[in-house]
């Protein structure tokens, strides 16, 4: 199923991923963000566990902002 996440305090505004029944979690995109950085993360995760993901990437801060990308992608892959 492709979920959407609107990302919050990030330069990327949303978050679309496929996630099947076993949590598996494929196909992300981000809108807007840091182009390059955020195609690598969408292939290094790419075939991960939701849970995996967020265990890896929860918690992680993009300069003086309370959040990140990666933060907001671990916290989208939980929320649905």
């Amino acid at each position: 199923m492709t979920y959407t996440y609107k990302t919050q305090g990030t330069c990327s505004t949303q978050i679309q991923f496929d996630k099947d029944e076993n949590n598996v979690i494929t196909n992300v995109v981000f809108t807007n963000g840091c182009n390059g950085n955020l195609k690598a993360i969408a292939k290094l995760i790419n075939g991960m566990k939701a849970e995996e993901i967020a265990e890896k990437l929860a918690g992680n801060l993009c300069g003086r902002r309370p959040t990140s990308c990666a933060d907001q992608l671990a916290k989208a892959v939980l929320s649905v």
